[in-house]
């Protein structure tokens, strides 16, 4: 539904910090699914940890938020690049298996409400359809 590309023209982000590859399904307001394929050139690999590569949960939740924001530019009429997603808080995270190089996460994240412009959402990430994280999520649209 999104490649890198299109992805790249909504999200200020870039490598190495861009954890999102691809958008597989996405209905507008309401839900999004997203792909990060991991790679052991990560640059976080490095140092987390030197001969056992486990991805950090906290890019694992902040690639979930750059899904979201995904979903939230594509569904506002403002032009690309002119606003930005940001990350208000987590709640009830939870990491239930690591993540290493070679796996592929898939995001499932849909909306639970929208209020004053904070949307708060709930992101699932699951490799080979196992549940490895989830949290609830809140954003808010800037102009910065």
């Amino acid at each position: 539904m999104k490649d890198i590309k299109q992805i790249m023209d909504l999200l200020p982000h870039r490598y190495p910090f861009l954890l999102v590859d691809r958008i597989l399904e996405m209905e507008e307001n309401k839900r999004i699914v997203g792909i990060k394929n991991v790679t052991m050139n990560e640059p976080f690999f490095q140092g987390h940890f030197p001969g056992a590569p486990i991805m950090p949960g906290v890019l694992i939740i902040e690639a979930m938020a750059q899904t979201w924001g995904i979903l939230v530019l594509s569904s506002t009429q403002e032009k690309a690049g002119s606003k930005n997603v940001l990350f208000l808080g987590i709640d009830k995270a939870r990491f239930r298996k690591p993540v290493y190089p070679g796996d592929q996460l898939r995001f499932e994240l849909q909306a639970l409400h929208l209020k004053r412009s904070i949307w708060k959402f709930k992101g699932e990430a699951f490799v080979e359809g196992q549940l490895v994280a989830e949290a609830e999520l809140m954003a808010t649209i800037s102009d910065t």
